[in-house]
């Protein structure tokens, strides 16, 4: 007998993947936006995405140093929540705003949960939705985006519900490059798609979440006669789409699990969008959607080869 042969629990599976890699191809995937960004909103929107991702890292490593855990910000997970996070906020938010949403994405939604793998709700969408509801008047303050018509500080979503600030939509052009309205990271739909094809390359995601989700949104509000074209590219739903509901620990493995996902995302985002007190509702889909998660893994779950139904 081989005394070297270790013997263990099953998947037998090798793979080059890690942790680290994954998070490192994500953040590479939000480069783009992260440019658009700045090129945007100036240095303050720079600012606001280190102070979140230095913040983010500093708060994975002191509770896992106090509570004796294993340090885990090698696997550049906090880093990745951090600066999602500051993507999803407007570029005028106080620092010390961004770095309480920071705290609460890391220390009381993962780490009070166990850690990575253990969070029912992804981070940086729960502390979005927090911040969204204690800094209401600093979280949807909308800084002029720098080639941007003076009247499109307001996001198009606020213009499109006819509740918001009063203003002229940006053309489809000004859409797709990011020149309107809205949060820092959200309303380059270029940037975002660029670093959703680099994730699908990478196979880091599938494509069935994110163009599940945008396109039960396009379909809908086609329907309901929202102007579909840019309902899809308003708001946070391509940063939803493809880099929040495709979270690993709070979305579905298997396909059927994520075509499910990403519909139930989208239908909730427009009923939000079209009879909600808010213009927008992907934070909120999402979030719903995470506490359905473990249902819609139990329906979808697929039988082991050879295996007998339970």
């Amino acid at each position: 007998m081989n005394k070297n042969m270790v013997v263990s629990v099953n998947p037998h599976i090798y793979a080059s993947q890690t942790t680290q890699t994954i998070m490192r191809d994500v953040l590479i995937a939000l480069f783009p936006a992260v440019i658009a960004s700045i090129v945007f909103f100036g240095i303050q929107a720079l600012l606001v995405e280190v102070v979140c991702v230095a913040v983010a890292v500093l708060c994975e490593w002191a509770f896992e140093k106090i509570t004796k855990r294993t340090c885990t910000i090698t696997d550049l997970s906090a880093a990745v929540t951090g600066l999602i996070l500051a993507l999803n906020l407007p570029a005028s938010i106080p620092l010390w705003q961004a770095a309480f949403g920071s705290f609460v994405a890391i220390v009381v939604v993962k780490q009070f949960f166990g850690g990575i793998g253990q969070n029912f709700a992804n981070p940086a969408i729960t502390a979005r939705v927090i911040m969204l509801v204690a800094f209401s008047g600093a979280m949807t303050t909308w800084t002029v985006p720098a080639f941007a018509d003076a009247t499109s500080a307001a996001t198009p979503l606020a213009i499109l519900s006819a509740e918001g600030a009063a203003g002229q939509l940006p053309t489809l052009l000004q859409m797709f490059l990011g020149a309107r309205g809205g949060s820092m990271g959200e309303t380059s739909c270029l940037a975002l798609l660029i670093g959703g094809i680099y994730l699908v390359y990478r196979k880091v995601i599938s494509w069935h979440t994110p163009v599940a989700f945008i396109g039960t949104v396009l379909v809908l509000t086609a329907l309901l006669g929202q102007q579909p074209l840019y309902q899809v590219m308003a708001g946070g739903l391509f940063i939803g789409a493809i880099f929040m509901a495709t979270d690993y620990t709070t979305s579905p493995p298997t396909p059927a699990g994520k075509l499910i996902f990403g519909v139930g995302c989208g239908l909730i985002t427009v009923l939000i969008r079209v009879w909600g007190n808010y213009p927008e509702g992907v934070s909120f889909s999402i979030l719903l959607m995470n506490i359905l998660n473990p249902y819609i893994c139990e329906w979808t779950k697929t039988k082991p080869f050879g295996g007998v139904q339970a």
